[in-house]
């Protein structure tokens, strides 16, 4: 791997997330829900922000920029261009498909409409890193705000398509809840029962449970299961469009 990552807790569920390339000394965050941990983290790691990629434009993944660019004027702020108008201040608007430097390291925009309209994912392939925002969680997905669920169900299935290697982090910890959901839509699910027990233990600990990797997801998370028929049969639509079972599974996890 040629980068170095940083991951930490801020605001009450969210994840800080830095990136570095230690060939050139370019560093990125990955949203900045809240400025001081942050900030904090750098201090740590000594590393100079150069850059901030943002996934969408909700509150909790953009309140600290202000404060951060602040502390960092040269910062780079790249943001969906779909939502650009919504976030304010950026040095660049990015679309499905731009390809992006992080110093020496190679990135790619991929547009995951579904959570938000705009809501962009970054996919680093030399490392096969993907930072995938509110789109994908551990053992779930986003909540559907401004598309109907077979757009959501889309961009699902183009993170699907990433090499089965990939590490995955994203913008919360909600794995324990996302998990019990997913036990109770596929319970003879073997690997999911023992995903659960690990799961389990690290919050126990206090300890993370990202990154996943795509791997685990497409063995154990039902929102990239839907196809799958012991998920067809636990909604209750055996012969139904995939489209149509995710968005009952994503209304059956609203209420859970």
């Amino acid at each position: 791997m040629r980068s170095e990552i940083r991951q930490f807790k801020c605001l009450e569920d969210n994840f800080g997330l830095l990136i570095h390339d230690p060939r050139t000394g370019a560093t990125a965050a990955i949203d900045v829900p809240e400025a001081a941990p942050v900030l904090d983290e750098l201090a740590k790691t000594g590393w100079n922000l150069t850059h901030i990629f943002v996934t969408h434009r909700h509150k909790d993944h953009i309140g600290g920029i202000p404060e951060v660019k602040a502390r960092f004027p040269q910062v780079h702020v790249i943001v969906p261009k779909l939502e650009a108008d919504q976030i304010g201040a950026h040095d660049q608007a990015v679309s499905d498909e731009d390809q992006l430097a992080l110093g020496s390291l190679k990135v790619k925009v991929l547009a995951t409409p579904g959570h938000t309209i705009g809501h962009v994912v970054y996919w680093f392939p030399e490392d096969k890193i993907l930072f995938a925002g509110d789109m994908l969680f551990a053992m779930g997905c986003g909540r559907v705000f401004e598309t109907p669920a077979a757009i959501m169900w889309d961009s699902l299935q183009k993170l699907a398509a990433l090499p089965t290697d990939t590490q995955i982090y994203c913008g919360h910890e909600y794995t324990l809840a996302n998990g019990r959901f997913a036990v109770a839509m596929e319970p003879d699910n073997p690997q999911l029962q023992e995903r659960m027990q690990k799961v389990t233990e690290l919050r126990q600990s206090g300890a993370f449970t990202l990154p996943t990797t795509l791997a685990l997801e497409l063995a154990t998370n039902p929102f990239l299961r839907a196809d799958q028929a012991s998920i067809r049969q636990s909604v209750g639509l055996p012969h139904a469009p995939v489209a149509d079972v995710f968005a009952e599974l994503r209304a059956r996890k609203n209420k859970f």
